[in-house]
């Protein structure tokens, strides 16, 4: 049995380290509002985007921009798909990275031909751990999301795409669930289906002009809205990373605290069995002395 010296001591690291996922779970808490609160100053520009393309295609019952797939592109061999694959740059998040990770590795699976590109150090760490290949010049850090990353992303995947390196971009990432489990998510970002900016109900004027024609306005809009779609992605990401952390660390904070209970009965039980071992002791040499002071009169009287 460990000593209570030994005891104390583990019950003070684990109150310590009990400190600890304790203050990240509120820092993450912290974290999430932050990220809502910016992405929802930002999400009115980009549903007026949404019902701008919507309202062209109003106007034109028929597109040949490069941006939009007609018909849907066969889905054979040759075709070179892209994933943007959304991580975190640390662990301690409980399966947020590895569920991610296990799509992009299935999808890869099932298209060898297949560019990846990766936010987040987890995902490039894991990838060039296990000998997968990625797009070693990209780099995003998974650190608070902001538009100009998501901007700067969606110019080098529109580079690929208008250049016909890549067929096809996907986009993985785990939609923040509201409180609700988030879950991983595999969207198309290229090319564009029209369904996609079906809104039914919206009424619009009967005549309206585009300079110098659709086609050309939709070259302009698009860009913007991916880049919106990129950073909603990154964001919501970013908060399911932070709600799996601060599940992760509450059950870890409450792990800690049964692991706590446990041992300061143990100490508690340790500390009892000295003391009644001390007063055993006081009390056994209490009666030996008086033993030995009877003997000692005993033998006076004599």
């Amino acid at each position: 049995m460990a000593s209570a010296s030994e005891i104390k001591a583990r019950i003070d690291s684990i109150a310590e380290t009990k400190k600890v996922t304790d203050a990240m779970y509120m820092i993450s808490s912290v974290k999430v509002r932050r990220a809502r609160a910016e992405v929802e100053k930002t999400a009115p520009y980009f549903s007026a985007l949404k019902e701008q393309i919507s309202d062209l295609f109003r106007y034109i019952p028929k597109t040949s921009n490069r941006y939009f797939a007609v018909p849907p592109p066969d889905d054979g061999d040759h075709m070179t798909h892209g994933i943007l694959l959304v991580t975190s740059d640390k662990g301690l998040a409980g399966e947020y990275n590895q569920t991610a990770v296990k799509v992009a590795v299935e999808y890869m699976k099932k298209h060898p031909k297949t560019v990846v590109f990766i936010v987040g150090e987890y995902g490039r760490h894991y990838f060039a751990d296990h000998g997968l290949e990625f797009e070693r010049g990209f780099y995003c850090s998974a650190a608070f999301p902001s538009l100009y990353e998501a901007r700067r992303i969606c110019v080098e995947l529109l580079e690929y795409f208008n250049d016909g390196r890549l067929d096809e971009i996907n986009i993985i990432y785990t939609d923040f669930g509201n409180g609700r489990p988030s879950r991983c998510k595999r969207s198309c970002l290229l090319p564009l289906e029209r369904s996609r900016f079906y809104t039914p109900d919206r009424e619009i004027s009967s005549d309206r002009e585009f300079y110098p024609d659709p086609d050309s306005v939709l070259d302009g809009i698009i860009p913007s809205y991916l880049t919106g779609f990129i950073y909603s992605s990154l964001v919501d990401s970013y908060c399911s990373e932070q709600q799996a952390r601060m599940s992760a660390m509450s059950a870890a904070g409450d792990n800690a605290e049964e692991i706590l209970k446990r041992l300061r009965t143990e100490y508690n039980g340790v500390r009892q069995a000295a003391i009644t071992r001390e007063m055993t002791e006081i009390t056994a040499g209490t009666k030996a002395l008086a033993a030995k002071r009877k003997r000692r009169v005993l033998k006076n009287d004599r």
